[in-house]
């Protein structure tokens, strides 16, 4: 069985951040994402997706995430329900988030200084790769021997 979901799209507001209880940091946001195709009129529709996030991710997205700016959401699905006011049972649909990737800096996004650090920055438990280089090392140019012969031996090829 699977239960993996991955969203792109831009958040509706700004994320809410509370705590249960016990101490536990929550993060609740929406994310509106395109739909891949038109309507009749010619217009782009959105499906609007409650995110939920947990513990540290919940307050590294409530300080660095803000309405209009474009993240990739990876989590899974998980339905809720309860009963309201009127005892009647009310069914939540939601994405519970274990990563979440700011995928605009803070001046393609408009966002203030101190927010989020730079583009395509990753948090959460389930990193399955290591952005340390290419976040390290963003700012030197691999290609800085203006066409040069590069020395590489036949056992450094992958092939």
């Amino acid at each position: 069985m699977l239960n993996r979901v991955i969203l792109i799209g831009r958040l509706t507001k700004d994320p809410e951040l509370r705590y249960t209880p016990a101490g536990v940091a929550v993060t609740q946001f929406t994310l509106a994402v395109d739909r891949p195709f038109t309507a009749q009129g010619g217009e782009r529709e959105a499906d609007f997706i409650p995110v939920v996030t947990w513990r540290q991710l919940a307050e590294t997205c409530a300080n660095y995430l803000r309405k209009g700016r474009l993240t990739a959401v990876e989590g899974r699905i998980q339905v809720r329900n309860y009963e309201n006011n009127e005892g009647k049972r009310v069914y939540v649909t939601e994405v519970i988030a274990d990563n979440v990737r700011f995928l605009e800096s803070n001046r393609d996004s408009g966002g203030s200084a101190g927010q989020a650090p730079r583009e395509e920055t990753s948090f959460g438990g389930g990193n399955r790769g290591n952005n340390n280089y290419s976040r390290n090392n963003s700012n030197q140019d691999p290609f800085s021997d203006d066409g040069k012969p590069i020395d590489i031996s036949d056992d450094d090829l992958p092939f």
